[in-house]
């Protein structure tokens, strides 16, 4: 076995190859196996982060996310495979006395770190390293995490503090999960590290100063490291069979003078011995050269950028988030399948816990590709400056349509289809991005071609529109076909084929006179004039025909509804795409209705500001008393309830821009519910928080989400151009006679 004085020092003189090929060694003899098999069924951490991270380098295939408190999930070697559910420290003095640093009552922070400034001596506030300290009775933990730009690890700085000036004793508590299943894997402890595998990849967790004593076992059972603690000893074992792995380790770490640092890795890598490998290599390169690399890849990144809009320059906090927001958005594109820029990296709810498919026990959706999310993204990386990020991003999507022109619901990176349902708007939006992105050649023409066919031979209606539990006749999604086609015939005559061009005009022009008679009721419940509804589903919108809300709605104990009750705000794409004006009389009364004469408003102003629900009746969130949403429930003491999208509030904004209209308030509100992370909420609570909770503050929905990080630098950008800078001018032009080039 190598000594463990030796090891350390070793890597440390950076004798990478030497330090490799003893870190390879696997422990001389072989520990008890540990009882408990399998443990309890392995459940992802809750999807509220408030840390998201991994070095510009491509070489880094590691994306770690923290929690306010501790590590949580990281993900390897792609966006969609999550490979680590978590680390966290625990504190024990020997005697009794143990604290686990996620204890909800103690004191915690976390913050990015400054990032300095740009090659244009621009200050840059956003970072993807950050800060965590946790503080519990009578010590103190210090974390900064970041990844190796050159490995796959993610690594840590770690100060721990004996704030009584009595020895203390850290412990490492690790929860891996190679290969997005947590549930078929075994775990080996020798030589200071921590192993885990299964038949897809591995993880090594390692330190510096080596660690003493480890274990693995299973979750739940009385060989969970964590539950062996509590008599203030730790067992010796090795996970042999496969199951919910859980290990732990002591660290030479005690709090007091002098022995108070080290630097965690927690390496990837195929297998057991290349994991083991790549955290030793990182080791012995060591933390500061890595987070020198780290901050200068993202310093360059940001320097490549237009400089920040005028609208955050002025205001310290608008621009920190400005500048997360980028960094947030570039390290959601994976490093491997290029273009591929995920939703969200994270799993909200039954997304995490895997109740939903238990027989797949495999995480999602969120750390998938959407078409519509992308498309988004992308919008916001051009309006900043990152015009290749955005060509990468719409490659992408030629590369995944399929062979009828239409696009999956969702896929993993890696191309591979997951959710199948046909979604309109992610039809069009496409088109639209390579009209706006200027991507009219021959080749984006014959992807264009096929989505545009697709759109003539199957639209208007949709099988489900964009919030993804209704299908018929969407206002928003029949707005995103009309500037779809209008875009496809532009590009059409570009390359010559008149006839396609005129008939893509045609259709869009017939949709564009029949899409209030499809969608706008004037015999609802709401107002005696026409309002939108959100669907109707046999483009009758007089007609009381009632649907199934879904699962995920508030149980009131009538599961359909009359369609004329159920009203959103994304009628709002009509105006926002171009399709119709701003001042438009059912525009205004649909806004009118939903935000204050619905049954269920839309509108709630919140601490942050104004914000919206998706829609009447909305139930994708949490409990009313804050319990996790699940799809999975017949109780009504279980009802569900949406909360409020920040995103929506961003559109608001760009439809006040269009009316001529200060959208700043807007801005600004969606700032306000950044968390001290700076990472901003899918949803936030609204007028009805839960106790303890606070009203325009996200909620454990995900969290990053890109699209919010998007619409936030594109209102920026829109604000200081007066418009929505995304907005496709050929679309206004010929319905609204707006932006049109002059004679």
């Amino acid at each position: 076995m190598l000594n463990r004085v030796l090891q350390p020092r070793l890597c440390a003189a950076a004798l990478l190859s030497v330090c490799a090929a003893l870190c390879l060694a696997g422990p001389a003899r072989a520990k008890p196996p540990a009882p408990g098999a399998p443990g309890a069924i392995h459940v992802w951490a809750p999807a509220d982060k408030h840390g998201f991270g991994s070095a510009e380098q491509l070489a880094s295939k590691a994306w770690f996310t923290l929690r306010q408190g501790s590590l949580s999930e990281i993900y390897y070697p792609d966006l969609s495979t999550p490979g680590f559910r978590g680390l966290q420290f625990a504190v024990s003095d020997g005697k009794g006395f143990l604290q686990r640093e996620t204890v909800d009552d103690d004191p915690r922070h976390i913050e990015p770190l400054a990032q300095g400034v740009t090659s244009r001596v621009e200050p840059v506030a956003g970072s993807l390293a950050f800060r965590q300290v946790t503080q519990g009775t009578g010590w103190r933990l210090t974390k900064t995490w970041i990844t190796d730009p050159a490995r796959a690890t993610v690594l840590a700085r770690v100060r721990f503090e004996s704030l009584t000036g009595k020895p203390l004793r850290l412990y490492v508590l690790a929860d891996p999960a190679p290969g997005n299943d947590g549930n078929d894997d075994r775990g080996i402890s020798g030589d200071g590290q921590l192993v885990a595998y299964d038949d897809d990849a591995a993880s090594a967790v390692a330190a510096a100063p080596a660690m003493g004593a480890t274990t693995s076992g299973y979750r739940g059972s009385a060989s969970d490291p964590w539950i062996d603690l509590q008599d203030g000893h730790m067992s010796n074992y090795d996970a042999i069979e496969p199951g919910n792995v859980v290990q732990g380790a002591r660290t030479a770490l005690n709090g007091k003078s002098g022995n108070q640092t080290m630097t965690l890795a927690i390496g990837f890598g195929d297998n057991a011995a290349s994991a083991r490998a790549t955290a030793a290599q990182s080791l012995a390169a060591g933390f500061t050269a890595a987070k020198t690399a780290y901050k200068a890849g993202w310093l360059a990144y940001r320097s490549s950028l237009a400089d920040a809009p005028a609208s955050v320059r002025s205001d310290a906090r608008l621009r920190r988030l400005y500048d997360q927001s980028l960094l947030v958005l570039a390290a959601s594109e994976d490093k491997t399948y290029h273009g591929a820029s995920i939703a969200a990296p994270n799993m909200a709810w039954i997304w995490g816990t895997l109740t939903l498919e238990p027989e797949r026990r495999f995480s999602g959706p969120y750390h998938l590709v959407w078409p519509r999310d992308l498309y988004h993204v992308a919008t916001a990386q051009k309006a900043a400056g990152d015009d290749e990020a955005a060509g990468r991003l719409l490659s992408y999507l030629w590369q995944v349509q399929k062979d009828d022109g239409s696009w999956w619901q969702n896929t993993f990176v890696n191309r591979d289809e997951k959710w199948t349902t046909e979604q309109m708007d992610q039809v069009s939006l496409p088109i639209v991005l390579a009209w706006w992105l200027g991507r009219t050649g021959p080749d984006d023409w014959s992807h264009v071609q096929r989505a545009a066919d697709y759109v003539m031979a199957n639209g208007p209606d949709t099988a489900q529109e964009r919030w993804e539990n209704q299908g018929g006749w969407s206002p928003n999604t029949i707005a995103t076909e009309i500037a779809g086609l209008i875009c496809a015939a532009d590009i059409a005559r570009k390359n010559g084929a008149t006839a396609k061009a005129t008939a893509y005009e045609a259709r869009a022009d017939e949709w564009q006179q029949k899409v209030e008679s499809w969608t706008a009721t004037s015999n609802g419940p709401y107002s005696p004039r026409p309002y939108y509804l959100r669907v109707t589903k046999d483009a009758n919108p007089n007609a009381g025909t009632r649907y199934e809300l879904g699962d995920n709605f508030i149980r009131n104990g009538d599961k359909t509804v009359d369609q004329r009750e159920i009203v959103d705000n994304s009628f709002l794409g009509l105006v926002l795409f171009g399709v119709k004006k701003w001042n438009d009389p059912t525009v205004l009364n649909s806004l009118l209705v939903g935000d204050s004469q619905s049954a269920y408003p839309l509108l709630v102003n919140t601490p942050s500001g104004p914000v919206w629900h998706r829609f009447t009746f909305d139930g994708y969130g949490e409990q009313a008393d804050g319990r996790d949403w699940d799809l999975f429930f017949d109780n009504p003491a279980r009802q569900t309830r949406g909360r409020l999208w920040p995103l929506l509030t961003g559109e608001r904004g760009e439809y006040e821009l269009i009316a001529g209209r200060s959208a700043n308030l807007f801005l600004d509100t969606i700032a306000n519910t950044a968390n001290d992370g700076l990472m901003l909420p899918e949803q936030v609570w609204d007028d009805q928080p839960p106790p303890g909770e606070v009203s325009g503050k996200g909620t454990r929905s995900a969290t990053p989400l890109a699209w919010t990080h998007g619409q936030f630098i594109r209102l920026a950008w829109s604000i200081d151009a007066g418009r929505p800078i995304e907005r496709p001018s050929i679309v206004a032009c010929r319905y609204q006679q707006e932006l049109c080039p002059s004679p």
